[in-house]
């Protein structure tokens, strides 16, 4: 497993470097997915469901933390091949730092993660060059989020509820929380889960393979 240090972006020409990155993933036919959430929202979980449950793709990870490696060995033992991202204490992934995390995995695949680091708020200011944003919101944080962060719904393709086998056990109002997200995001796809029992991974699991085809033919 690779460990790389990343501290500032790369160049200070964001846009042009995400631009730039998402041609560079056009041409090799893999689709670069930002992945935002909160620490302990379940990123790392769930994305361990959908290597176990897709392995007919080959699936690679970049994992973006301040420090540590945890989340890249546990990816690594399912298979996937992954790169662990040290951001030097940056609570985000620019376009420049990612374009060199994913220098760093040295073989072809069909989908890349990016698990950007966790909070709600600097993530979804910069674009990674990412061809989709997907970001997690789990039954723990409570339905007010969308009020709270409203850039992050804003900014992303698609939501997962994660952590739903625990709805009844926490104040969390799917149908309200739906409706908050809406008046930021008409377009978002919402896709409540769990992928601890594995209830409602494949409706999601099957959109990202929808993605993955309109990307690769583009």
């Amino acid at each position: 497993m690779k460990i790389i240090k990343l501290g500032l972006g790369v160049t200070s020409s964001n846009d042009r470097d995400a631009d730039a990155l998402r041609d560079i993933m056009r041409s090799k036919g893999s689709l670069l997915i930002n992945l935002m959430s909160s620490p302990g929202s379940g990123k790392t979980t769930l994305l361990s469901g959908v290597i176990n449950d897709m392995r007919d793709l080959r699936i690679a990870v970049l994992e973006a933390d301040i420090e540590s490696d945890v989340d890249a060995v546990k990816i690594e033992s399912l298979g996937a091949k992954a790169v662990q991202v040290h951001t030097g204490g940056m609570c985000h992934m620019d376009a420049g730092m990612t374009t060199e995390a994913v220098r760093a995995i040295d073989e072809e695949c069909d989908i890349m993660f990016l698990e950007n680091v966790g909070n709600l708020i600097c993530p979804a200011e910069y674009d990674t060059g990412a061809g989709l944003n997907v970001m997690i919101l789990s039954v723990t944080e409570g339905d007010d989020k969308p009020l709270k962060y409203p850039l992050m719904f804003e900014k992303s393709d698609a939501l997962v509820i994660s952590k739903t086998d625990a709805l009844d056990y926490f104040d969390f109002d799917i149908d309200k929380c739906t409706e908050r997200v809406r008046k930021l995001n008409g377009n978002i796809r919402i896709f409540p889960l769990s992928a601890k029992t594995g209830n409602g991974m494949k409706p999601f699991e099957n959109w990202l393979r929808e993605k993955l085809d309109e990307w690769k033919t583009k």
